[in-house]
């Protein structure tokens, strides 16, 4: 379980594909700290298990098909920025939400309101997903736990959601760079 407070912006090193996997090498010196074989990292909300690590700072993770196929994950390319996040520890504070880690579907940024302070974007949503999203509710959005403030009328042609974004979370997140048309995971609460 996780957050969606992300702890660190993390880089993807190197991605080997295979017929049916990849293995990702992600440097994240915050969250490989304390890491251990079989410890569970959030990566832009999916939660991929530590299969090798070095000092230094990087980690090692195999992903499958099935989790490239139906993630943002399987068009990342080595040098973009992740959203990286450790498991949750029972005796910590609980900061965002309950996250499991397990992507309900994919969106496309579709546009971003600048703000004096803050940004509102604008995303779609898959139509199967749109009847568990809820003005006000919690939404995470490649693994970045916030608030819904606006979503598309039931029945609409174009399912879309809404969230704004506060400056540390433009600062410390992918969402901060990310333009208009690039894909995020989405996990419903």
């Amino acid at each position: 379980m996780f957050t969606g407070i992300v702890e660190e912006l993390g880089v993807l090193e190197s991605i080997e594909k295979d017929r049916d996997s990849a293995r990702l090498r992600i440097r994240g010196p915050l969250v490989t700290s304390d890491v251990g074989h079989g410890d569970s990292i959030s990566v832009n909300g999916v939660c991929l298990t530590v299969t090798g690590w070095e000092p230094g700072g990087h980690f090692d993770a195999d992903v499958m098909a099935e989790t490239l196929d139906r993630t943002a994950l399987g068009v990342l390319t080595p040098g973009d920025p992740v959203n990286l996040e450790r498991a949750m520890r029972a005796d910590a504070r609980f900061g965002g939400h309950i996250v499991q880690g397990h992507v309900d579907g994919t969106g496309v940024m579709l546009s971003r309101t600048e703000h004096e302070h803050w940004h509102v974007m604008r995303i779609s949503l898959p139509a199967d997903l749109s009847r568990y999203i809820v003005e006000k509710g919690s939404i995470t959005v490649s693994g970045i736990s916030l608030t819904v403030s606006a979503v598309s009328e039931p029945g609409a042609p174009e399912a879309w959601l809404e969230v704004s974004l506060i400056p540390t979370t433009l600062e410390n997140t992918t969402l901060g760079e990310l333009e208009p048309g690039a894909p995020v995971n989405l996990e419903v609460d």
